[in-house]
């Protein structure tokens, strides 16, 4: 059976999601006194660092930003691999009474999200955690919500979704494939 193919977001889809979150992030929180922002590996590194730089840009600011590896917070991580690859958590500033804006490329069952806020948790705590995604798909085992979502899509048993970002492929992209 052919896999096939679908083309959800261009490269110009995407800037115009991150602008929209960006701008929605700063009105939800009136400006940017104790924002920070945290992406979760790898994907959501890449689209934090985005939106860090929108806001930067846009505000004329610094913003605290880093990066969270997830690994072995999943409670799924010893059936996913006996070696699990683990990426470097770089959060280099205090989350405590920060409002933490975690990002992820794509939101699913919440599992992910559920173990990037236990590790943010052994960080400190935070005055709040806000989520934002480039692809809500549907199909939460949790209940975990994003408060800023790119794009909400309906995904069927047999689909998947990829986000394909310049940072480590050749364009950016969201694609559904079907099997």
């Amino acid at each position: 059976m052919a896999t096939q193919r679908k083309s959800l977001m261009s490269c110009e889809d995407i800037d115009r999601s991150l602008h929209r979150i960006a701008l929605q992030i700063l009105e939800k929180n009136h400006g940017l006194g104790n924002l920070a922002i945290i992406g979760i590996h790898t994907g959501g590194v890449y689209l934090a660092n985005r939106i860090q730089r929108i806001i930067q840009d846009r505000e004329n600011i610094s913003l605290p930003s880093g990066s969270l590896d997830i690994t072995l917070y999943r409670d799924d991580w010893s059936l996913a691999s006996q070696n699990p690859i683990v990426k470097k958590t770089d959060i280099t500033f205090s989350v405590e009474g920060q409002t933490i804006i975690l990002i992820d490329d794509v939101l699913f069952t919440g599992r992910t999200i559920r173990a990037a806020l236990d590790a943010i948790m052994d960080f400190g705590r935070p005055y709040s955690i806000q989520l934002a995604t480039l692809i809500d798909r549907g199909g939460r085992e949790l209940p975990i919500q994003a408060d800023y979502v790119g794009m909400e899509v309906n995904v069927g048993p047999n689909e998947h979704i990829h986000v394909l970002l310049e940072e480590d492929s050749e364009c950016d992209e969201v694609v559904l494939l079907s099997h």
